[in-house]
């Protein structure tokens, strides 16, 4: 009887779900002009007992992002440390997938390569640790210091160089660690998005380093992964060098999911949402833009808005790659001041010594501010008492902001806005019109991209290749054919 009833039943449901299912599979795919990235969170959501690695990571970003960076170019480009977001690329020809990290702050595109002395060669991020070979690739071709990439790309002569010798890098960060090694040509594969949820496979030869020796961190991290995919302003950055080609345009836009990890990272003219946006600050090395002020529920801080000012970059600092959310000391004493307006018997205990921490046992939404940063031309940015407040323990909550005086190693103070702040938000780089902008949004859900060729809107959706792979086209027709056998089963 039970047989009767489930066989029954599954006939109405069953083939209906596997086709729903099927529908989520075809979902990975993305990709016209525009390209999409699988991506997935370094640390998945947020929450849980993470703050040691959270404000390591940081610490070391901040010492990273302000040091000079030295390329043997003469380059005036700044690699920062490994983001903490990374997608998946394909690479050379056989193609072999690189999981690399997305770093909004850097200008180059790197990979470990074969021989490399001191790349990490095993990752807790579950996921397998892949060595760039130029010799094994039929597409792949040295970068010699004689071509034009060499002067082009850093806008500089390279010294001492012999015909045919190979066009060499070396970037020291500010934390002592070191990346080094060539620059090799090859060809990238990507998504290009060809229709909703559809795509088309499109490839351009890209000039990136092949390291061949690491140092500090960088050879040491268990979160390895293959490189640093750059997504910077400079000539050298892969959305530089795609544009150049005529392939894209420099805009793109990325959609991080605090909650659930993952989420949205395409190259392409974003029309749905609509964003508002403002200027970047010009000449600046990172995406920087000017801060007007902070209002908590509503209500101004009272403190000069040229203290954002402070250090030597101009401006605010937007930056995927950071975890927290760092202001000038005295912008951070006025708004933590306000924060526990609401709680005025709350004790609060400090955690690894900076952060500070209280109980509550209340929905934090309803006890606590919101706080909404403005920046110039009138765009706003409103962070939720549940964005920068982290559950440690049961009931125990720790607040995000923090005192960039105290983090930085050189002791300069910077206004820098992390994922903290950016985390559920759709985030707009527009290089060709030198602005950025952002609004409030599902990042689990989709958004739709203008193709410049046909004139037509397409929806892309969100990714997390921690739980999903791309599906080739052998394995859907696979999946297909076991969809159709099972139904009929069930007649």
């Amino acid at each position: 009887m039970f047989w009767q009833f489930l066989k029954m039943d599954l006939r109405r449901k069953g083939c209906l779900i596997l086709l729903l299912v099927l529908v989520l599979v075809v979902n990975i795919v993305k990709g016209d002009n525009n390209v999409v990235f699988n991506v997935k969170h370094k640390y998945g959501g947020r929450g849980g007992s993470v703050l040691n690695e959270l404000k390591a990571h940081d610490s070391r970003r901040h010492g990273r992002m302000l040091a000079a960076v030295d390329f043997q170019l003469g380059g005036n480009g700044q690699p920062t440390d490994a983001a903490l977001y990374y997608t998946k690329l394909t690479i050379g020809t056989p193609p072999k997938d690189y999981h690399v990290q997305v770093d909004t702050g850097s200008d180059i595109l790197w990979v470990n390569c074969a021989g490399c002395r001191r790349c990490p060669s095993k990752s807790s991020l579950g996921i397998d640790l892949t060595l760039y070979d130029l010799k094994a690739s039929a597409s792949g071709k040295t970068v010699s210091c004689d071509q034009d990439f060499c002067t082009d790309m850093f806008n500089a002569p390279y010294s001492d160089c012999r015909v045919g010798a190979p066009c060499e890098y070396q970037v020291t960060y500010g934390d002592g660690s070191s990346t080094s090694g060539y620059f090799v040509k090859d060809f990238i594969h990507f998504d290009q998005v060809s229709g909703n949820l559809k795509t088309t496979a499109m490839n351009g030869s890209i000039a990136f380093g092949c390291s061949s020796s690491q140092s500090g961190e960088l050879g040491s991290s268990t979160q390895a992964v293959d490189g640093i995919i750059g997504f910077g302003q400079a000539n050298s950055s892969l959305i530089s060098q795609l544009a150049v080609s005529g392939k894209v345009k420099k805009v793109f836009a990325h959609c991080l999911d605090g909650s659930n990890g993952g989420g949205i990272f395409a190259i392409g003219q974003v029309v749905q949402p609509k964003v508002k946006s403002t200027p970047l600050v010009p000449n600046e090395p990172h995406y920087n833009v000017v801060m007007k002020g902070i209002e908590v529920n509503g209500k101004a801080l009272d403190i000069p808005t040229t203290i954002f000012d402070a250090g030597s970059n101009r401006g605010t600092i937007i930056d995927s790659g950071t975890t927290l959310a760092y202001l000038p000391n005295k912008v951070y004493s006025a708004l933590m001041s306000k924060l526990m307006v609401k709680q005025p018997d709350l004790p609060t205990h400090l955690v690894e010594g900076s952060f500070h921490c209280f109980y509550y046992s209340g929905k934090v939404d309803d006890g606590f501010p919101v706080v909404t940063f403005q920046f110039a031309d009138s765009l706003s940015l409103t962070v939720y008492p549940h964005d920068y407040l982290f559950q440690v323990n049961d009931n125990e909550w720790c607040i995000g902001w923090q005192d960039s005086g105290m983090q930085t190693k050189d002791g300069k103070e910077i206004t820098l806005l992390g994922d903290l702040v950016l985390s559920n938000k759709l985030v707009l780089y527009d290089l060709e019109n030198q602005s950025i902008g952002w609004t409030e949004y599902n990042c689990s859900s989709s958004i739709k991209v203008r193709d410049e060729t046909s004139g037509k809107d397409y929806t892309i959706g969100a990714h997390n290749i921690s739980s999903a792979s791309t599906v080739n086209s052998r394995m859907l027709s696979m999946f297909i054919l076991m969809i159709s056998i099972l139904c009929n089963l069930l007649k």
